[in-house]
């Protein structure tokens, strides 16, 4: 990006202040959560985000009812940025998802 990109995308992250922090800290506090990861990946201006999100409160939920949960304590923030795709999970889940992925990863590594 030049300079003046960098700048036009730092006055779009400032104006919203959404950053990958609050959206992680609020994730934390409302859902209980127990790992969030947050990266921006609209090249820094702060308008698109995707997040792993692992939580107790998922349990016995569908993907679409924790979409929603995660969409409802997110909606003043939703509403203020491009794009938000969340990825899901029970802790159970997270905890095979990690396993599975250390099991796949050559010696070594």
């Amino acid at each position: 990006m030049s300079a003046e990109t960098d700048l036009k995308a730092a006055k779009v992250a400032n104006a919203s202040g959404i950053t990958p922090e609050s959206l992680r800290s609020t994730l934390a506090e409302k859902l209980e959560a127990q790992h969030v990861a947050i990266e921006d990946i609209s090249g820094g201006c702060g308008q698109a985000f995707e997040a792993v999100i692992v939580s107790p409160l998922f349990l016995q939920k569908t993907s679409l009812a924790r979409h929603r949960l995660v969409n409802s304590v997110l909606k003043t923030e939703i509403a203020a940025i491009h794009a938000w795709t969340p990825k899901c999970f029970a802790p159970d889940e997270w905890a095979r998802k990690q396993a599975q992925e250390k099991a796949t990863l050559p010696e070594g590594v």
